[in-house]
């Protein structure tokens, strides 16, 4: 047979020896929007020419009456040769049954995984722990959010409070520059034996924190690989190194009341009085007082709305004590306790003037949160109800009567609440008239 003239016009219903001259000459009539060049080695191989002028190669067959089509690259820079290769190697997959679709995607996801388990073998711990922190927010309250930034701060800011001039790094900021796979049990034990020398209670809670940390990174199906099995914060020895949280057993007694009240009362800042009385006659959270906004009173019904940190919140008593020292505040934004330097709109938890008060009083070792602590000792004076007192103070029911068939509203808390208030200022020996009007409220510009 005559080799066919290079000019030729190409059938493209017929099967071709490819050349690159043939490929070359190949173009698509102006009436159909595709022509196909048919290998006659290869079965299945073609070039597809369109009208606009590309030409890129193709294989095509039949797998259990279903057509397969896949795209093997543009001509020229997929040659005759790799494109009849690859055809080869497609051909040998359908005819032995595999599906050249399947191999690929399998090929795929492998690479994927493969690729996956590289980066978080790489990841540190720091950058694990921001997204820990992110899927855990929507369930934690802002506080608590804000704690767990705390304890990988990097520090070095410039404040006057601190010592040295500059904020220290937080507790758990040592561990963060680590890859995630390096946060080992020997790691963590070496961490806790070292903090606990200096800052025991803080790096329990630190200790729990990572724990916790560490538990969730186990579920997560990207970071579970990397890690050993077994929670490598949870061992004896960082227990051990830690020891156990002491009992507190700072608070009030009764006899100590007047000198406590009188020494508060004298301090230079009436905000911070008023704040520290608030707090033992409310027994709330020192958290939960510095949180209230001037909404949160109800003058009419004589309520006081906290932002409870297990609850949400919850609504005790405004006692004619308490009114009375929030009255006397000026208004100057939305918090009672309000400071106009501090970033947050309100004062700071005052626990060097209450020491200096303390020590004013000659009473030792009394904290801020043992004002709480002495509310509930106090009422033990008057055989209040322990659920009344619960409630007042937001700890959550210990019996099934309390948690499902004890009703308590806000008119009942008051009558023991008022008895509580007025119990305690009569043990510190302040004269005051509860039926007296409070000051009004002032707005300060």
């Amino acid at each position: 047979m005559a080799r066919p003239s290079k000019t030729a016009a190409i059938d493209y219903a017929a099967a071709h020896d490819l050349t690159h001259g043939l490929l070359e000459r190949a173009i698509c009539p102006p009436d159909r929007p595709f022509v196909l060049v048919k290998d006659a080695d290869k079965k299945g191989l073609r070039l597809r020419v369109t009208k606009a002028g590309g030409k890129h190669w193709q294989f095509e067959t039949r797998m259990k009456g279903k057509l397969i089509t896949r795209a093997l690259g543009e001509w020229p820079a997929v040659s005759i040769a790799d494109a009849k290769a690859e055809a080869h190697r497609l051909r040998g997959l359908t005819e032995t049954g595999i599906d050249p679709r399947e191999l690929e995607h399998q090929q795929q996801a492998a690479q994927a995984a493969e690729k996956a388990a590289a980066a978080a073998h790489a990841v540190t711990v720091g950058e694990v722990w921001a997204i820990y922190l992110e899927a855990r927010r929507p369930r934690w309250g802002e506080r608590h959010y804000s704690e767990h930034l705390l304890l990988v701060k990097a520090g070095g800011v410039p404040s006057k409070r601190a010592a040295g001039g500059v904020t220290a790094p937080g507790i758990l900021h040592p561990l963060m520059a680590l890859p995630l796979r390096d946060l080992t049990t020997p790691v963590i034990e070496a961490w806790a034996e070292r903090e606990a020398q200096t800052r025991p209670a803080a790096a329990r809670l630190a200790w729990r924190c990572l724990k916790a940390f560490l538990s969730w990174c186990a579920e997560q199906k990207e970071y579970a690989p990397v890690l050993a099995g077994v929670n490598p914060a949870k061992t004896k020895k960082a227990r051990e190194s830690l020891g156990k949280a002491g009992v507190k057993e700072d608070a009030l007694l009764k006899e100590q009341l007047p000198a406590w009240f009188d020494a508060v009362r004298q301090l230079q800042n009436p905000m911070i009085a008023a704040y520290l009385q608030t707090l033992l006659l409310t027994g709330a959270r020192a958290g939960e007082v510095l949180g209230l906004r001037w909404e949160d009173i109800n003058i009419k019904w004589r309520g006081l709305t906290i932002r409870d940190k297990v609850e949400g919140t919850r609504v005790i008593p405004l006692t004619p004590y308490v009114w009375h020292l929030l009255a006397a505040l000026p208004r100057r934004n939305d918090f009672v306790f309000s400071s106009l330097t501090a970033a947050g709109g309100c004062i700071a938890i005052p626990r060097n003037p209450h020491h200096d008060a303390c020590a004013v009083a000659g009473i030792d070792g009394l904290t801020v949160h043992g004002l709480r602590r002495s509310f509930k000792s106090l009422t033990e004076w008057l055989e209040i109800p322990a659920g009344v007192v619960a409630q007042i103070m937001g700890h959550k029911p210990s019996a099934t009567a309390e948690k499902h068939y004890t009703v308590r509203p806000l008119d009942l808390l008051r009558v023991h609440h008022e008895r509580i208030e007025a119990w305690i200022l009569e043990q510190a020996g302040i004269v005051f008239d509860a039926k007296a009007e409070p000051g009004k409220l002032r707005a300060v510009n």
